[in-house]
C-alpha cells in the first residue's frame, strides 16, 4: 500500500536503559497522518505524561502539511496515546518509581498504514554508564574490522 515509515529516537538507547516497550497507537488528525507517512516528524526532544488517567505524548513535532488549508494541525501539541487499560495501569505504577520515565523509542507506520509508536519503560544512565557503552561499542566495530580483513 504505502512505503513503511520508521522515524526512531536514537538517543535514547544511549541515554536511558530501557526496561520495558510497548506498542501504542496514537490519535492524530488527517493533516497530521499526511506528513507522518511523508516522514516529515521527529521524536527526539519528546516524552510522556500521564493526564487523568491517560496517557500522552508530548513535544513530539510533526511539520505542518504542506498542502492544508486553514485546519491544518499544530506543530508541536499533546497526542493522545492508545493502549490497554491493564498495560496504563502498570505505567501509571512503575512511573510513580524514582528515576523512572516513558519515553518514544519509534514512530512508525504498520502495513495498513496505521501510525503506531513504540514506546519504553526508561531509567537514565550515568555518565559513567554513557562511557562505558561507547567503549563496548568501539570495540565491537574494532572486532568486525579484523574479522572483515581475514
Amino acid at each position: 500500500m504505502n512505503k513503511v515509515v520508521n522515524i526512531q529516537n536514537k538517543r535514547a538507547r544511549f541515554d536511558y536503559e530501557i526496561l520495558d516497550v510497548y506498542t501504542a497507537g496514537i490519535v492524530l488528525t488527517g493533516t497530521e497522518i499526511k506528513s507522518i507517512r511523508l516522514g516529515k516528524a521527529q521524536i527526539a526532544e519528546s516524552f510522556c505524561e500521564f493526564h487523568n488517567g491517560e496517557l500522552f505524548v508530548i513535544n513530539t513535532y510533526i511539520e505542518e502539511y504542506l498542502y492544508g488549508n486553514q485546519f491544518n494541525h499544530k506543530s508541536r501539541s499533546e497526542r493522545k496515546l492508545l493502549l490497554n487499560k491493564r498495560e496504563l495501569k502498570s505505567l501509571e505504577r512503575s512511573i510513580e518509581t524514582k528515576g523512572l520515565t516513558i519515553i518514544p523509542l519509534r514512530l512508525f507506520t504498520n502495513e495498513k498504514g496505521i501510525a503506531k509508536l513504540e514506546i519504553a519503560l526508561c531509567k537514565g544512565k550515568k555518565t559513567y554508564d554513557k562511557r562505558e557503552t561507547l567503549k563496548e561499542n568501539d570495540t565491537k566495530r574494532d572486532l568486525d574490522r579484523i574479522k572483515k580483513m581475514f
